[in-house]
């Protein structure tokens, strides 16, 4: 392939720009670059939400995975894929930060603007992270990913301390809305593989599609999936609807003519995304908590970037504030480990 040496990263942007569509063209565009800055950051649920007290820390940028909805699409300045160089500058500063407070569980991901494992065959990062990690009492690393590149993660010392999970969808919507990612039997065989070394796994139905037949398609999705993966090593289930900006619906009618993500009816929300209206948030989350413990009774199963009232009207039991939910995620990380 071809290489060169740039000033900064900024400097693809005319040439890409160029491109009838800078979205694709950047994701055959890698950027090995350092990360200016700090590396640790609070997770950007915020306002009427309960969130979960998660950190993020990112190794790369962008993703040159292919999700219609993909929020990056329209958040990112630069389409160019993005990996960072100094690892061991985020290692050092996450080591300090959770030695600082030894009383305290950090959980930490590395899935926010990129997916965690889709590069880590090129780039053999989590060798390095998943040791590093299992050497501290008090954190957990969760690495998400739509991927089935799980290779690296055989053999490591991981001490308990990572957790492998999969943002998944129903098989329609893997299959036509999220493009050039693992198939949704693809991610089961991974988390069925990761198991097997001993990991605990989660999964992220985020987001959930709201569309004629959903309710079939969901089921059978949640039905395959306890019936692949032993559900006393999934740590959590977490589960979110669709939303994006109005400037990110047209992105995707104009880049994705095909896709049925901007047809749902939407209503302005917190941040002032669009998102469905409650009440079909509300029932989704309902049935889907429904199936998921009717498969597995005890599994963990919370609500992400939603407000009081939707946890209200769509589970039986509520955390009482964001610290109530940290705490009981905090515990289970603790049990599992």
């Amino acid at each position: 392939m071809p290489v060169r040496t740039i000033e900064d990263v900024e400097s693809v942007l005319p040439q890409l720009n160029r491109s009838s569509d800078a979205h694709a063209s950047g994701k055959h565009c890698l950027i090995l670059a350092r990360h200016l800055g700090r590396f640790l950051k609070g997770c950007p649920g915020a306002g009427a939400e309960i969130c979960c007290n998660y950190f993020v820390v990112n190794l790369a940028s962008n993703c040159h995975l292919e999700c219609t909805y993909c929020f990056l699409q329209a958040y990112l300045n630069n389409p160019a894929l993005v990996v960072y160089t100094n690892v061991d500058d985020l290692l050092e500063e996450v080591r300090l930060k959770v030695v600082s407070a030894p009383d305290r569980m950090f959980r930490i991901g590395t899935g926010e603007i990129s997916d965690s494992l889709a590069l880590d065959g090129i780039t053999r990062y989590s060798r390095r992270l998943v040791p590093s990690f299992g050497s501290l009492s008090n954190v957990v690393l969760e690495l998400k990913t739509k991927s089935d590149h799980v290779a690296n993660l055989e053999g490591l010392e991981h001490r308990g301390r990572t957790i492998v999970s999969w943002s998944m969808n129903s098989r329609r919507i893997t299959r036509e809305e999220e493009l050039k990612t693992a198939s949704f039997e693809e991610r089961l065989n991974a988390a069925r593989r990761c198991q097997g070394w001993g990991y605990t796994v989660g999964f992220h139905f985020d987001p959930l599609i709201h569309y004629p037949g959903w309710e079939r398609d969901y089921r059978e999705a949640v039905e395959e999936l306890f019936h692949a993966v032993d559900p006393s090593r999934i740590a959590w289930v977490s589960l979110g609807s669709l939303r994006f900006t109005g400037h990110l619906r047209e992105i995707v009618r104009a880049r994705f003519p095909r896709s049925r993500i901007p047809n749902g009816e939407f209503v302005p929300g917190n941040h002032g995304k669009l998102r469905y209206f409650r009440p079909i948030r509300e029932e989704m989350y309902a049935r889907m908590r429904e199936w998921i413990h009717r498969a597995a009774p005890n599994v963990f199963v919370y609500l992400c970037m939603e407000n009081r009232a939707a946890w209200e009207n769509s589970f039986e039991v509520v955390p009482r504030n964001t610290e109530d939910l940290s705490d009981q995620m905090d515990t289970l990380v603790r049990i599992s480990s």
